[in-house]
């Protein structure tokens, strides 16, 4: 089969489109030939082997897993002996962020609790662009107490992939939804059902009088500490993406801020969840959430897709189609 692969770390020009095996399902395992993937932030950072102390897990001197990707969408080739959730034939899509990665080739091997049945109403390529994505804002949304119709939410960082689901998903629980964005993606922020859009490069929200319920940094670049300030007594700032050091500030030091400050401030790092994935199945069957697909290219321009995401002109997600 085909794959595109990487046998040191760096820039994306170390990637080749390689012949390799074709991999074996396990007792538990579904064999799953590829249709479409989607990239995400982590396949950039795997790439380069950055920050330094995540080559203790991805490998210290060269990948462990020289094939990236880890959101899926596909065809059941086969299953292992154990499995019978799914048989060859069903479509199905997933996050493979636990379990190795493998989504850029033909065929890669899951294991059947990372899985859902697609939605019928999504292309392959629709698909692709869901699984971690979304999950990561359902969780996100979800953390330290379910979110609740009437809440004032914020997201900062609107329409990246994360964000555009956020948006939707918070609309969906009943929120009232300001989106955080630039200029380009006002109106994207509003076609999903944004009640209020705030234009970064005219407006500080954290200056103004409105308090929220709960902030969600998806691609934000402010101090825990001006977030702080636009929150509510009692609210909740949840941190998945953005500025390094905003993320590992909320990691480290969020359980004594949220103490001192009478918030909550937590960083999520999202986990795949075939049963998160199977509820934002149900919204994107009826329609509620749409997925957001910026740009498609074929595999073998997997380098040109990261430079492409990399200089953060896309909106939602960036789809590499296989079959």
């Amino acid at each position: 089969m085909q794959a595109m692969c990487y046998r040191r770390y760096g820039e994306p020009e170390v990637l080749r489109l390689e012949t390799v095996a074709k991999p074996t399902p396990g007792h538990d395992d579904v064999l799953i030939q590829v249709h479409a993937t989607s990239l995400n932030a982590a396949d950039a950072y795997l790439l380069k082997g950055e920050p330094a102390i995540a080559r203790l897990f991805s490998g210290l001197r060269r990948p462990k897993h020289p094939i990236l990707g880890a959101d899926i969408a596909g065809t059941v080739a086969a299953v292992g002996s154990r499995v019978t959730q799914f048989q060859p034939g069903d479509a199905v899509y997933g996050d493979l962020s636990g379990c190795g990665f493998g989504g850029f080739a033909e065929y890669v091997c899951a294991p059947a609790g990372v899985l859902a049945l697609k939605p019928t109403r999504l292309s392959f390529a629709q698909a692709a662009a869901v699984p971690l994505a979304a999950v990561t804002a359902l969780q996100a949304l979800r953390a330290r107490g379910e979110i609740a119709a009437g809440q004032q939410v914020l997201i900062h960082g609107a329409s990246g992939g994360v964000g555009t689901f956020a948006v939707q998903l918070a609309r969906s629980f009943g929120a009232t939804v300001t989106a955080v964005c630039s200029t380009k993606n006002v109106e994207l922020a509003r076609s999903l059902g944004a009640d209020h859009v705030i234009d970064y490069t005219q407006e500080d929200f954290t200056q103004s009088d409105q308090r929220y319920d709960l902030i969600l940094v998806v691609n934000g670049n402010r101090p825990l500490a001006a977030y702080r300030r636009a929150l509510r007594s009692g609210g909740r700032c949840v941190v998945v993406g953005g500025a390094i050091r905003t993320i590992l500030t909320a990691t480290l030091l969020g359980p004594s801020l949220s103490l001192t400050w009478g918030v909550s401030i937590r960083n999520v790092l999202a986990q795949p969840s075939q049963q998160d994935l199977t509820f934002v199945g149900g919204l994107l069957e009826s329609g509620e959430v749409v997925p957001v697909i910026d740009r498609c290219f074929p595999l073998r321009e997997l380098p040109e897709a990261l430079r492409y995401r990399a200089a953060g002109r896309g909106r939602g997600k960036v789809v590499l189609t296989i079959f």
